[in-house]
């Protein structure tokens, strides 16, 4: 018996996964070309705009739309990026050393958790809106903080689909080369601009423009 509705869900299901592995792979292949440091600000602004596009349902032609974003946000995917991504490297770095420390330490490595999770709620924001509102470069953290705040359920549920693809991750490594980046920037630009929608929906019926 055929069931097309089914092999139309799988077809989308096939889709959805190659385009994660080719978002994996270009934001993988731009990083590194841009010597990580360099490269991991516009790549990952790069593979925001496209996920923002892909969730809208537009075509386009993936790499050549990611090296032109790439060039295009070079300097300010880097101002956007670099420093979050830096505390972010500090605080694991903090956090592991307590961890060795034992007992002795485990306020410290408690604060340092929740300094952690307090960025990865806030970071969870940051491309998305950059991607999708014209703001002041220096305005992006200070609102993604306010939506961490002021959407509690919105924020729970963006971690715990952070922390699911971490936990995959862990348990199987092979899948941070080739979909673990991809899925959670597709994933996190999806829910957002639906966060986004809500909340401007909200704010119309409010009356506020």
């Amino acid at each position: 018996m055929n069931h097309p509705a089914m092999s139309i869900r799988i077809q989308a299901a096939c889709s959805e996964l190659i385009w994660v592995v080719q978002l994996n792979l270009m934001w993988l292949v731009f990083t590194l070309a841009g010597g990580v440091v360099l490269g991991i600000g516009p790549a990952t602004v790069a593979a925001y705009t496209l996920a923002r596009r892909h969730a809208r349902n537009e075509s386009f032609q993936a790499w050549a739309e990611f090296w032109a974003a790439y060039r295009r946000e070079f300097v300010r995917g880097s101002l956007l990026v670099l420093p979050p991504a830096v505390l972010a490297v500090v605080l694991v770095g903090n956090y592991l050393y307590f961890s060795v420390l034992g007992q002795d330490a485990g306020a410290l490595r408690v604060t340092t958790f929740v300094a952690l999770l307090a960025l990865a709620a806030v970071g969870a924001y940051v491309g998305p809106l950059y991607t999708h509102y014209e703001l002041p470069l220096w305005a992006y953290i200070p609102k993604a903080s306010l939506l961490a705040l002021t959407r509690p359920a919105s924020t729970v549920l963006l971690m715990f689909t952070l922390w699911a693809i971490v936990y995959a991750t862990s348990q199987l490594p092979v899948l941070a080369p080739l979909v673990s980046i991809g899925a959670w920037i597709s994933v996190n630009t999806w829910l957002c601009l639906r966060f986004f929608e809500e909340n401007e929906a909200r704010l119309h019926s409010e009356g506020n423009p």
